[in-house]
């Protein structure tokens, strides 16, 4: 017993990431498991914030690009006095070939959905591997490739480069390389964080969207003066140096840097974030969960199909609101590019606040299904009034855009984050603590193919008339709230079945109170 304690002592200082050798060198003694934990938090929150960072960049940056600013058939349901404007054109840039011709926005849009595609489809696959690999080793990689692939395609600025493919396939590539991001930072973060208040927890942790959004757009509109190039290779050097902080100082779980969570508190019930998320056996061969079984957990398919039209909406709002702001009159005036990259960042913002007011929300009522449906629907009446009374004045455009933000992001991050963690961990796997990457990676890797088909469509759809893009994007979040109508109802009953029996307080987290009323 001795030796295989010193066995595993030695093995865990050996996998413990250099950064902390170093550092608890240099105190002369080792961390506390809470100091570990904010780690894990600040170091999570922002590596995906800048690999959110280099993905807005490309919607900031299309107006200058396809600068076009023809407004035909942009007309409101209401009668409004502002978009009926047909061949206005307030900017006469030229742009850059090829997307200075009449398909720019169309081929624009061909981009994005390239990148989506590969980007959903590489997630299934970085899940799978995420579960069977270190994934300290697996973000680092993603993250420099990211940021390598971002840098070359605004190289074409400086060299010059005209020909669509290579800015597809830079696209593409940089898709694949950031699918590693977001299984592999909800799976580090579960091994860190308990049940207890995880939607709060998550809600919180997850504005790293949020704030990966904001920041990049502001930097990349701040850059937008010198040339466009160097709106990408800014986001494209942070990220690859943010890969380098990973690799020296994320530690992946307690089990590999070798601390354990009674280490600071004396009564670990007491301890609501030290509740281990995955329960850790002491056997270390688990086997990790097939693909095929990790759609058969309860509840991954309705909440999976949900989060497509939930980033569906969100999506095309990420790539297409500056566009859209800028090429729509408010209060008669059209707003330069990076004025309108700029004021975008007030949907993420709206963001931050609806993924934590979700996230508390469903931690309140113990029912995340119910909260991810009710922000559904609610937020369908708020896209119908930022497009019909958006342009009113800045200050009505500020406001609808804030409230939709808040209603449309929501869910969306309540879903990648609590939900994903919550059957990541579902009863039927027994206590497998090797299913967290992979559930997380069909929930958002389904959401993903939702997140390239959104802006396809926009850019088509677009050209003929914004309001029917609007159309579009309220059916997807009424047929999001929808999908999720079975496992509302279970929540529901489950509470009315709660309170005739006295009205206890039901102990189980919310994925295996619903399991228990889908489950044959």
């Amino acid at each position: 017993m001795g030796n295989s304690g010193q066995e595993i002592t030695c093995k865990s200082q050996h996998a413990k990431p250099i950064g902390f050798r170093l550092l608890e060198r240099i105190r002369g003694a080792p961390l506390s498991f809470k100091s570990y934990q904010a780690i894990v938090l600040i170091v999570t929150f922002f590596a995906y914030a800048s690999y959110h960072a280099t993905r807005k960049t490309t919607s900031i940056v299309k107006s200058v690009l396809d600068p076009e600013k023809t407004i035909s058939g942009m007309t409101y349901w209401s009668n409004s006095l502002y978009l009926k404007i047909a061949g206005h054109k307030p900017d006469s840039r030229n742009g850059w070939a090829p997307f200075d011709t009449a398909d720019g926005t169309a081929m624009l849009g061909n981009i994005d959905v390239a990148f989506l595609s590969i980007y959903a489809f590489g997630m299934y696959f970085a899940g799978h591997l995420g579960d069977r690999i270190d994934l300290r080793n697996l973000l680092t990689i993603g993250m420099v490739g990211t940021g390598l692939f971002t840098a070359l395609f605004g190289a074409a600025y400086w060299f010059n480069i005209h020909s669509f493919y290579y800015f597809l396939c830079m696209q593409m590539l940089a898709g694949l390389f950031q699918s590693t991001g977001w299984p592999s930072v909800v799976a580090v973060v579960g091994n860190w964080f308990g049940k207890s208040k995880r939607g709060l927890i998550m809600g919180i942790w997850n504005a790293h969207t949020s704030v990966g959004n904001i920041s990049g757009s502001l930097i990349a509109a701040a850059l937008l003066r010198y040339g466009w190039g160097w709106s990408f290779a800014v986001p494209g050097v942070v990220i690859a140096v943010m890969g380098l902080v990973v690799f020296f100082f994320l530690p992946v779980s307690p089990d590999i840097v070798g601390v354990r969570e009674t280490d600071d508190s004396e009564s670990v019930v007491k301890n609501d974030l030290s509740e281990s998320l995955l329960v850790r056996g002491e056997s270390s061969e688990e086997k990790a969960v097939g693909f095929m079984q990790a759609w058969r957990i309860p509840g991954v398919a309705p909440f999976a199909l949900c989060l497509f039209f939930s980033k569906l909406v969100a999506y095309t709002f990420l790539y297409w609101l500056p566009f859209y702001i800028s090429h729509t009159a408010i209060d008669g005036e059209y707003l330069s590019d990076s004025t309108a990259g700029t004021l975008s960042t007030l949907f993420d913002v709206g963001g931050v606040v609806g993924g934590i007011l979700a996230g508390h929300i469903s931690d309140r009522i113990e029912a995340r299904a119910v909260t991810a449906a009710t922000f559904m629907y609610c937020a369908i009446p708020a896209l119908y009034c930022y497009r019909a009374y958006g342009s009113i004045s800045l200050s009505w455009n500020i406001g609808l855009m804030f409230i939709t933000g808040m209603l449309v992001n929501g869910p969306y991050a309540l879903i990648t984050t609590a939900v994903s963690a919550d059957l990541g961990t579902h009863s039927s796997l027994n206590g497998s603590s090797r299913a967290l990457a992979t559930v997380t990676a069909i929930i958002d890797g389904t959401g993903s193919v939702g997140a390239a088909v959104g802006p396809l469509l926009t850019g088509y759809i677009s050209t003929t008339s914004w309001s029917a893009v609007f159309t579009m994007l309220m059916g997807a979040a009424l047929i999001a709230g929808l999908l999720l109508s079975r496992l509302v109802v279970a929540e529901i009953s489950a509470k009315v079945e709660t309170r005739k029996k006295g009205g206890l307080t039901n102990e189980l987290p919310v994925p295996v109170l619903v399991s228990s009323m889908v489950e044959p």
